[in-house]
């Protein structure tokens, strides 16, 4: 076998051939309590791939991290859809023997959470709720929607409807009533009065932008939506507004799309890793103890 003195095969070079490095894993994120991935509304980022957040959660796993992204209706209100959330909650924490949680939440899935926590009382399991591009001030989205002609918000909530139901044995939807509460007026004059921070809690969010007021590039499904979304409210990510998605302690501005925060990508959109920004979250959450 040639060493570091044969002059044939330098070692440093037999190295390089072979790729081979002590720890070739990456580094464990030394964190103590399971994390569940909760997504938002709708199905864009379902089909073929195990769920929006699915991706994500197998790569924390790589890490070490006990991450689980389960799936719920993706076209109902936050009432309905925590019911199912409550039991996808109580499977983890049995399968975990865990008795604390936390929380990650894209989009709608941050007002599931703040109402599971607010009104369900899991403030007694959950120690941080961590919300990305989530409307917590609603999302004038919602409201452009359901000021369409009655024959197309007919049409959308019909087929929005019949998928919600089917995509899971336990499915359900109401497309109609889930965007009217995720309006501006709705959120600001009703679910924010009822639905408030729990002190026993730590709240960080996220907030997302591309396209129109930014030098970051959109999918072109986003453009309209962008547009329209950045004259009423300002940089967004073609869904929710920077400003909607500000709870708690704002930990910063993501530069992504709706889609790229959970790893779709027209190709058209800025480049974004949505594993390396999941592990960083969680990362930083065992930085801080948790």
């Amino acid at each position: 076998m040639p060493d570091d003195s044969d002059p044939t095969i330098p070692a440093s070079a037999l190295r390089r051939l072979t790729g081979l490095e002590p720890f070739p894993q990456p580094e464990l994120i030394p964190i103590r309590t399971p994390v569940v991935l909760m997504h938002g509304f709708g199905v864009g980022a379902s089909f073929r791939r195990g769920g929006h957040l699915h991706k994500e959660a197998l790569h924390l796993r790589s890490r070490g991290v006990r991450a689980v992204a389960p799936n719920v209706s993706p076209y109902n209100t936050v009432r309905a859809r925590t019911a199912t959330w409550n039991d996808r909650l109580r499977r983890v924490l049995d399968e975990t023997d865990a008795d604390r949680l936390l929380l990650i939440a894209h989009s709608m899935g941050g007002l599931d959470a703040r109402y599971l926590i607010s009104a369900l009382g899991w403030h007694e399991v959950v120690d941080v709720l961590v919300t990305i591009a989530t409307p917590h001030r609603g999302s004038s989205v919602a409201s452009l929607v359901l000021d369409q002609p009655e024959l197309v918000r007919d049409w959308l909530a019909d087929t929005a409807d019949w998928v919600g139901t089917h995509i899971l044995e336990d499915g359900s939807a109401n497309l109609r009533q889930a965007l009217t509460e995720l309006t501006p007026e709705h959120m600001e004059n009703t679910f924010n009065p009822e639905v408030p921070n729990h002190p026993d809690v730590d709240y960080w969010s996220y907030g997302c932008r591309a396209g129109k007021g930014t030098a970051i590039p959109i999918a072109p499904i986003f453009r309209y939506l962008n547009r329209y979304l950045y004259e009423e409210e300002g940089e967004n990510d073609g869904i929710v507004s920077v400003e909607s998605a500000r709870w708690g302690d704002y930990q910063g501005t993501v530069d992504a799309d709706h889609a790229r925060q959970v790893g779709l990508s027209s190709g058209l959109a800025a480049d974004f890793d949505s594993n390396a920004f999941y592990t960083t979250i969680v990362q930083n959450l065992a930085d801080d103890g948790w």
